[in-house]
């Protein structure tokens, strides 16, 4: 009887939980929460029509406003963030664009950013948390206070900003304060404060967490003056951190030496620093470890690869295979082995509308532990008017197997990419992957050594790039596993009684504050009443002397 008592409650929390999945009354309160936010998003645009742009168009920066009206994702954003208050999205929305036009940030570019400020690597982009969310580091000890440069600073960051927003659109930002090694000398109130409202007005919903890396004593007072700009929403999401905690956000592989990690990355320009993307390792090198439907597909597909180059000399091993991939034309190949490989893959329900290409998901890559879930589908529709060559390339190659990499595409036809992984081997948050597109000549070849030569000789800003990340779905036993573990479900006196000091603590703060406020107003009134007082006084002096 005893462990149904303890058990009930797990159970209970576990069917609350997956309840939407499945329960007609959870789908139709997504039904209502979906009719009521699409409601508020036509509500918004409409009212920013009417209310800010009719009188001050020139006030913002056209595309800026073209985007707010197609983009509903930008819309939700606000009023996330505002707690779907659109008079307060509105006033968001209307300080944030005012800002962009300011900084002229749809065309602000790396080179319009002074050289020596990428020189210093006081700020940069590299790594992953644990959540798989970029870490945009903040190097303090590199800071100098200087009003001088502030402008050129706040575009800076203003650059890194939206170089991932743009790279990366709805994916969150960890920002790292790297304080290890500085000073009082280092803190510029200003420049942090923008910093803050960057999160808090112009990039909604962009802040997943804000970790305080060994933040030096002398800093405290500093950092009690930050948290008045901080809004709730921003103040929860602060972690204080050192070295013996660090990994609860960020694993080794991503910490430097200096913070217990491992990554042995060393801060250079120029490039700037990016993610490393390689060619998939099934391209050129062994597959090991593949199932045994996939060695008969590559199998097959390798013979295929023999008879067409005749070469006889060549064997096929099942265990390790070299797959040989056709760089010709999508279009030419038999799609009846397509419908084979398609079979039991994950397809997209999502698509971005690029320049060259349309893309099928939009933004991740969903992976999880059964067989079913090892398998994904991008979709390539071309939309350019001639043919397009594009490629494919992972942060994990020797995780995954794309099938086509690397190959070209007519003008209104479509491509299926099949992206599966290796045998033994997990998806993870912090994996990427890049699409690379590029739009052909007229009548040019599209074999392997022209399609070869022709990423050789393309132009950079030719070339069309798509970022996707990946998705971990979660099984069912780590569902029950994190309901088990929830302290929600496992209530002690302890913390009972941690809860009321904390609540006791909170209030007692609350009403230091009050007192603070109403010393600090005494403070002024009596300020105020002796400058009377002295004004009176020399004023009575002077008419005693000259009388």
């Amino acid at each position: 009887m005893a462990h149904t008592m303890l058990l009930f409650p797990l159970y209970t929390a576990t069917f609350v939980k997956l309840e939407p999945r499945w329960c007609p009354a959870g789908r139709d309160s997504r039904d209502k929460q979906s009719r009521d936010l699409e409601s508020k998003i036509r509500e918004t645009r409409q009212r920013f029509k009417e209310e800010y742009i009719q009188d001050s168009s020139d006030k913002y920066d056209s595309r800026d406003v073209d985007r707010l009206q197609q983009d509903d994702a930008l819309v939700d954003g606000y009023l996330t963030w505002r707690q779907f208050v659109v008079d307060d999205a509105l006033k968001m929305i209307d300080e944030s664009f005012q800002w962009r036009k300011e900084f002229n940030l749809n065309d602000l570019t790396e080179s319009s950013i002074p050289r020596w400020m990428f020189e210093t690597g006081a700020v940069y982009l590299h790594g992953y948390d644990k959540e798989g969310n970029k870490l945009f580091w903040f190097k303090v000890k590199l800071h100098v206070k200087d009003a001088k440069t502030i402008h050129d600073k706040k575009r800076y960051v203003a650059f890194w900003l939206e170089r991932y927003a743009k790279r990366e659109p709805g994916m969150p930002l960890t920002v790292v304060f790297d304080m290890s090694e500085s000073g009082i000398g280092n803190i510029d109130m200003e420049f942090v404060k923008y910093i803050i409202s960057c999160f808090k007005v112009f990039y909604p919903k962009f802040l997943s967490k804000m970790i305080m890396y060994e933040m030096p004593w002398i800093m405290n007072a500093a950092w009690k003056i930050v948290k008045t700009w901080l809004g709730p929403e921003a103040i929860s999401k602060l972690k204080f951190v050192s070295k013996s905690d660090v990994q609860t956000f960020i694993d080794a592989e991503h910490l430097p030496p200096h913070m217990g990690g491992t990554d042995q990355f060393q801060y250079s320009y120029p490039p700037l620093p990016d993610d490393e993307f390689k060619s998939p390792i099934n391209e050129n090198g062994p597959i090991v470890s593949e199932d045994e439907s996939e060695v008969k597909d590559t199998e097959s597909e390798c013979k295929e690869s023999l008879e067409s180059s005749f070469n006889a000399e060549q064997a096929l091993r099942p265990k390790k295979v070299n797959f040989v991939e056709d760089g010709g034309r999508v279009d030419d190949v038999d799609r009846s082995d397509g419908s084979s490989r398609l079979r039991g893959v994950r397809k997209p329900q999502t698509t971005f509308k690029g320049t060259l290409l349309h893309v099928s998901p939009a933004e991740e890559l969903s992976f999880g532990s059964k067989d079913s879930e090892k398998k994904c589908l991008i979709v390539l529709n071309n939309v350019a008017k001639n043919q397009v060559a594009f490629k494919v390339r992972t942060t994990a190659p020797e995780k995954y197997r794309v099938k086509p990499s690397s190959s070209s595409c007519e003008a209104g036809a479509s491509v299926d990419i099949v992206v599966s992984l290796h045998g033994g081997f997990q998806a993870s948050p912090q994996d990427r992957f890049l699409v690379m597109a590029a739009e052909m000549e007229p009548g040019a070849g599209a074999g392997t050594p022209e399609l070869t030569q022709f990423w050789k000789d393309v132009p950079k800003p030719k070339i069309m790039e798509h970022r996707l990340r990946c998705h971990v779905l979660e099984s069912p036993k780590s569902i029950l596993s994190n309901a088990s573990d929830s302290p929600l479900n496992t209530p002690t006196g302890d913390t009972q009684d941690l809860q009321t000091a904390l609540m006791r603590l909170v209030v007692s703060n609350s009403r230091l504050e009050q007192k603070l406020d109403s010393c600090m107003w005494l403070q002024k009134v009596l300020l105020v009443l002796v400058s009377v007082l002295m004004a009176f006084s020399f004023s009575t002096f002077y008419w005693l002397w000259t009388s």
